[in-house]
């Protein structure tokens, strides 16, 4: 069973992957889903990460709302400069910013849910984005991938 040192480590082939990926392309989502489909060994692998943290609560330990969620993995040299998140929701959560840009890896946990009008999968946010992150016809745990750690809660910015 993963648990929080495992659970990162475990993540790492992902963090690889996403280096490559340019998150201000328009097509960022699209080919992020066909690189890292979730048949892939290292997305499976991350499944496993997510529903065994949850289940057992050291992934999400934190709760405000409806909503539960907590860091992984702070932006170190390890992780590539990557924070490592992790939120379950069905729901609508806080409005943010995201300053260099968020990678989120969704999985369906209950329902037919979709986060941001997506199936479970990749949603990929350009730099300096601004959205409140929601989940709608079902429950979903998400990984969110934040280069630098960086994220910005509050309104959209005028």
């Amino acid at each position: 069973m993963p648990n929080r040192e495992t659970a990162t480590k475990a993540l790492l082939p992902i963090i690889e992957a996403l280096k490559a990926v340019d998150a201000s392309d328009p097509e960022a989502t699209q080919k992020l889903n066909e690189l890292l489909p979730m048949s892939d060994p290292r997305v499976v692998a991350a499944r496993a990460v997510v529903e065994a943290g949850m289940n057992e609560g050291w992934l999400t330990p934190k709760e405000a709302g409806n909503i539960r969620f907590g860091r992984l993995a702070k932006p170190t040299e390890d992780t590539h400069g990557f924070s490592i998140d992790a939120v379950d929701m069905d729901c609508a959560g806080p409005g943010h910013t995201h300053p260099n840009g968020e990678f989120d890896l969704s999985f369906a946990l209950s329902g037919q849910p979709l986060f941001e009008g997506q199936p479970e999968g990749w949603v990929v946010l350009a730099p300096g984005s601004w959205h409140i992150p929601t989940v709608t016809g079902g429950r979903m745990g998400i990984l969110y991938f934040l280069p630098d750690g960086a994220i910005r809660f509050g309104p959209k910015p005028e």
